[in-house]
């Protein structure tokens, strides 16, 4: 067998792993936008810190708003693949 078509395998290999990686982590904020939207008005929401174990106090809106957005970005890059 050539380098290059090993070299063709692998590359597909990786890509398959990235897609499988990308929609894991799709459906887990496809998860959190229906927990967030499903909230009542009252609740309070609470947003992790980076690289932390602290998290503060937030709006459910935006945080609603923000995890739309990455989800719909998640889905476009999956696109590109």
């Amino acid at each position: 067998m050539s380098s290059k078509t090993r070299q063709n395998e692998n590359n597909c290999e990786e890509q398959s792993g990235l897609k499988e990686e990308l929609n894991r982590k799709i459906k887990e904020q496809k998860v959190v936008v229906d927990e967030l939207s499903n909230l009542k008005k009252n609740r309070k929401v609470y947003v992790q810190q980076r690289n932390s174990n602290i998290f503060f106090l937030a709006d459910r809106g935006q945080t609603l708003g923000s995890c739309k957005k990455e989800l719909d970005n998640m889905k476009k890059e999956l696109q590109d693949i």
